[in-house]
């Protein structure tokens, strides 16, 4: 069938797609969306959309202050450092597992849909 290889190119498609985050410093709410209950210094992922009036509320399914490995669901992130992060992950869709890695400056910013997040890292430069 002749579809099915542009629904898997439009899933890649929005599977690697990221929303870009302003590049203000962090301490002054970078971003579109303030960054709710992650606090400054931390690296905060929230497993699903959870924006009422704008402003994440949900307990996030991930806060570091460092380098982290594991999996937890990941939708939405903000990254309130003064550091680039860079964020692995992967995604099962159609039987096909995706991994790639994307880059967080400080701000906010999300995956078009939930992924398994497996690490955060610091990147040395930019993004």
């Amino acid at each position: 069938m002749l579809l099915k290889p542009f629904a898997i190119a439009g899933v890649i498609a929005g599977v690697l797609a990221v929303a870009p985050p302003a590049s203000a410093a962090p301490q002054s709410g970078a971003g579109v969306y303030p960054p709710g209950n992650c606090q400054p210094g931390t690296f905060c992922v929230w497993p699903h959309w959870d924006h009422p009036n704008g402003v994440p509320t949900a307990t996030p399914s991930l806060v570091t202050t460092t380098e982290w490995n594991g999996n937890i669901t990941g939708f939405n992130y903000y990254n309130y450092t003064n550091r680039n992060a860079e964020i692995s992950w992967s995604f099962t869709t159609q039987g096909m597992t995706l991994t790639g890695t994307d880059c967080a400056p400080p701000g906010d910013g999300f995956f078009y849909v939930p992924m398994t997040v497996t690490k955060v890292s610091w990147r040395t430069h930019a993004c």
